[in-house]
């Protein structure tokens, strides 16, 4: 049985929710058919913004890992360091994600990338790159700020906002990694909302051909207490 999934995306664009795994050579095939959705060549811009409070080094190995990968895809690929408000702020680097077709925002903490891009140029030139029919990927954290909101606390009911580009989701990257007891809690304070559950090296991809699992593993919805399991390949609306 599939459960629908509210998508609100703008435009014409593909929003990849990645689950673990970002930029290592497992993941290269899932890249590759995202980047034959687009129209002519691969501009990416790889984002380490949700890494910005881990240090300079931290920093410089999501830059470097990203633009290796893409490289090696046959892309134009540059990191371009948004790691905080100040830099978000920042017109010209707003300008420089507006020139990709392809973004890229790989992991680190979700609360902090949500409140880092909130209300900036940077994040406006996110949604101009989806509402041009370009691809927006986000891998765990960069997944996670893509639904209705992110729990502060694991077994707390105490949420933020995300930026509910999937009302009423809530969304679990590492979900085969992540211990059973650990599951359920989140499953708990989830409430009403739909959990989406995204395993490493797979994506739920949303665009104007529907909902669909890509990658290798698997994608699991949980609403209303109703569990679901879906392959890669599967197109779960259309």
């Amino acid at each position: 049985m599939n459960m629908p999934i509210n998508v609100q995306i703008p435009g014409s664009g593909t929003l990849a929710l990645v689950g673990s795994g970002e930029y290592l050579p497992p993941i290269e095939p899932l890249d590759r058919w995202l980047i034959e959705r687009l129209n002519g060549t691969a501009r990416v811009v790889c984002l380490p913004t949700a890494a910005g409070a881990e240090g300079d080094a931290r920093i410089q190995y999501w830059c470097d890992l990203g633009v290796n990968h893409f490289s090696r895809l046959g892309a134009t690929v540059e990191a371009v360091r948004v790691i905080d408000r100040e830099t978000a702020l920042d017109t010209s680097l707003a300008e420089r994600v507006n020139a990709a077709n392809f973004v890229y925002l790989s992991g680190g903490k979700p609360a902090y990338l949500y409140n880092t891009l909130l209300g900036t140029p940077v994040w406006e030139a996110i949604l101009a790159v989806l509402a041009r029919g370009g691809v927006v990927a986000g891998c765990s954290a960069g997944a996670m700020i893509f639904g209705e909101r992110i729990p502060t606390s694991l077994f707390s009911n105490n949420w933020q906002p995300a930026f509910n580009l999937l009302p009423g989701a809530f969304i679990i990257p590492h979900f085969d990694e992540i211990p059973h007891m650990m599951l359920q809690g989140m499953r708990l304070v989830a409430g009403k909302l739909t959990v989406i559950g995204v395993e490493g090296t797979t994506a739920l991809v949303c665009g104007p051909d529907g909902v669909s699992v890509q990658g290798r593993g698997s994608v699991t919805l949980v609403q209303n207490g109703v569990e679901s399991r879906h392959p890669a390949g599967e197109l779960l609306s259309a």
